[in-house]
This record gives C-alpha cells, structure tokens and sequence, in this order.
C-alpha cells in the first residue's frame, strides 16, 4: 500500500512511525512533514490547507490511503475533496469536523444529546456579553467560536479579565474569523484527562486514557500551549469512570451525529473534567491530540492499518486493537520564548544518543534539515516519550533521554507525569 499523511508535527511522526511498523506498507508520503518525519517517508512540500492539491498529488501517486493529522484541513473539507475523486482517506467530512470547527455546534449537540458539559450562551455582541457575564459571575471561561490554534480559549477570574477577553475576541478580532462569536462557559473544577477513539460512524474502538499539560510552566503555571507533554494511561480516568465515559459521551455523540446525517469517521477526542465521580465534556476534537497521541502509539500493539482501513470503509466492527500494558509517557521540548516569539535555526545535538536509549522514541515536531543539520523550526521541537514498567519508570527514562538532546534555548517542564504519580501510579 502507498499512504499519505497529512501534517508535520508530533502527532503526525507518532502516527508515520506506526504506520511504517505494518507489513501492507510499501511507501509512505508526508505532507509536508519535517526532519524526523524525513527519515521514515517521502515528504512532500504542499501545505496541509492546500486541499485540491493534495488531492492531486494522491491521483498522481495512486494513493490507497490518507490519514489527515491536524483539524484545519478537515474543517476545509478535505475529506470531502478527497471522496469526490474515489480516494480513501480517514478523517471526518466537513459537516462532522464542526464538532471542532465550531465550539457553539458542539454545545448544541451535547445540550440536544444530553452529554454531560458545562453551561453555556453564545454571543456577537461584546456588549450584550458582557452584560451576561456579569449577571452569571465568575469565574467563567470564555471561548472563540472558531478554529484559533489553541489560544482562543480564556478562563477568566475577574470581571476586568472578562472584559478584556471579550474585547481581544470580538471587537479587535485577534483570531480573525474564528472570533466572530464567543461561547462564554461555566467554569468547571476538576482534573483534565483525553478520552481518545476510532470511530466508523458506528463502532466505537476506545484508545488508552492520556493526560496533557496544557500550560507552559511546572505546576501547570503560565500560558497555555499546544502540550508540553503527556502521559498513558491516565489514572484519574478509572475503568469505571471509562466506561461511563463511553456510554455517556462518545456513545451519544456518535449516534447523534449520524441522525444529524453528518456521521462521525474517523478519530474523536473527548477532552473531559473529572471531578471525582463527575465527568464533563470540555471539548471535542475531530483528529487525535498532540502531545497524547506519541505515548498512545508507543503501546499500540497491533497493525494500524487494518483500523484505518476500517475506518475508511465502514467496516470499524470488524476490526481489533491490543495496547501495551506498560505506561509510556512523552517530554514535550520547546524553543525558549514558546508560546510566545521564539528563535529558529539552532542546531539540534544529541538526537542519536537519546535515540538509541531502550523503549524511547523522539518523535519531531518544530523540525527542519538544513543540509545534515537538524535544526528548530518551531516552538515545539520534539516529543521525548518512554515506555517503562511503571509509570514511574517511565518518566525516568523519558527525561533521561530529554537530558542528553541540546540546543540553545532548549526548554521543557520538569514535572510531566506528577499527577499519576500523586495517584499512586498508573493501574
């Protein structure tokens, strides 16, 4: 088989590097990749929101397979464009991939569904939510809409914040489009986890509990990022607590939106707040998470393939998944400055060293080549992850590896994987 992925972060070298370790590949296809994904596929320099060109380039190469990485091209319709010349391709259609592409959609489909989730009012007027929120009171969280590179969240603490909140959304328009309405949200207490699954539409196949760190500092202080780093499975999420997760949740969602006629194919994410017994709903995403889906893979056991096939075909009942029971956990490396400005260029060393360790993968996000160079090309940089007997020796190894990889700036947290650890480790 010949199968193109689309993207060039973490998430797409975990995937890319699962995907080589299938018997029914013989070439794969990154578009458009970056230096570690180089070193397992042929990268291609078409932008993942260039859709008819992509399109194009699978015709030309007679591609059996896609797998789309990251939610802009989905929300573009890319899955749509590809299906319109026959090609397979796994991944929501347009009209599903607004459960991501439209916060205000998702809450609708919840509320309509009764999945558990937090309050909510959607508005395009700064004064009339403003007016709101100070009628609700805070703290609450206030969201754009659309699509914003994961910075158009904003839980505020303080009517002034609030304020300041609605006025960088809707009226200066920091996010552009994605900022033409707001959803304003209770606040929600709790632990955050990521409930991850394959879907067809019909059959659901529930990948292990992950646990991200959104914010950039130890002791999840400072801005919130894409993930510096994460960790499988995540204890807060009991088995119990799983299985509601999937008869409450992604159950009727995925049935929901099949009688909304735009069936979900392809892999949902549930972020979830859990609060002891109480889960709720805090997003839905309509692709895998990055940093989560480095340490999922590392304990995927079984052929990929044969799931995305399935996927794409509508035959998800068919298929099996066997998991590592070994926690692995992922060390998220950011250029000094991330989320913010940051530096590109520097020269990686101690890729190969920390390579070579045993059960450690370093999986490339923000990477480029420059002649025989690795170097940054991103904020973050590379997903250190670790497979260990414990959780605890997980980590170990994990930051060992992090340890012996340089470059000048070179920052991650130093904390990943605490809170397991604080629950007694992962069972």
């Amino acid at each position: 088989m010949k199968i193109l992925v689309i993207g060039s972060g973490g998430r797409e070298h975990a995937l890319i590097w699962k995907i080589a370790q299938s018997p029914k590949v013989k070439h794969i296809y990154a578009a458009p990749g970056n230096a570690g994904i180089a070193s397992l596929a042929e990268c291609v320099p078409v932008p993942v929101d260039e859709i008819k060109k992509l399109a194009s380039f699978a015709l030309s190469k007679s591609i059996d397979l896609t797998l789309v990485g990251p939610e802009l091209p989905l929300t573009l319709g890319i899955a749509d464009e590809f299906k319109r010349y026959g090609l397979k391709i796994c991944g929501p259609d347009r009209t599903a991939a607004r459960i991501e592409g439209s916060k205000l959609f998702a809450k609708d489909l919840m509320k309509k569904y009764r999945v558990p989730t937090a309050d909510y009012a959607a508005f395009e007027s700064p004064s009339e939510a403003a007016a709101y929120i100070r009628g609700k009171g805070i703290p609450a969280v206030i969201k754009a809409d659309g699509l914003a590179a994961g910075k158009g969240v904003m839980p505020v603490h303080s009517l002034e914040e609030a304020e300041k909140a609605i006025d960088t959304i809707l009226t200066r328009k920091e996010f552009g489009a994605a900022g033409s309405r707001i959803v304003i949200e209770d606040f929600l207490r709790g632990e955050e986890a990521s409930f991850i699954a394959f879907t067809d539409g019909k059959t659901i196949l529930s990948m292990p509990s992950t646990q991200d760190h959104k914010a950039i500092y130890d002791g999840d202080k400072g801005p919130n990022t894409g993930g510096m780093g994460a960790y499988s499975p995540a204890p807060v999420i009991t088995e119990k607590l799983a299985c509601r997760i999937m008869d409450e949740v992604m159950t009727p969602v995925v049935k929901g939106m099949a009688a909304e006629g735009s069936p979900f194919k392809g892999i949902l994410y549930a972020g979830m707040m859990i609060d002891g017994d109480a889960i709720r709903v805090l997003e839905f995403n309509a692709r895998s998470g990055d940093p989560e889906t480095q340490p999922i893979m590392m304990r995927m056991k079984s052929d990929i393939i044969p799931v995305l096939e399935a996927i794409a075909d509508g035959a998800l009942d068919g298929a099996a998944v066997t998991w590592d029971e070994r926690p692995a956990v992922c060390i998220v490396m950011a250029s000094e400055g991330y989320p913010g400005s940051y530096r590109k260029g520097m020269a990686i060393e101690g890729l190969t060293e920390a390579q070579s360790l045993p059960d450690v993968q370093v999986f490339h996000a923000g990477t480029s080549l420059d002649g025989n160079r690795v170097v940054v090309n991103g904020g973050r940089v590379l997903g250190v992850t670790a497979l260990g007997g414990t959780i605890e020796k997980a980590i170990e190894r994990a930051y060992d590896a992090a340890s012996r990889i340089r470059w000048d700036g070179a920052y991650y947290r130093k904390d990943i994987g605490r809170k397991a650890l604080n629950r007694g480790g992962a069972r």
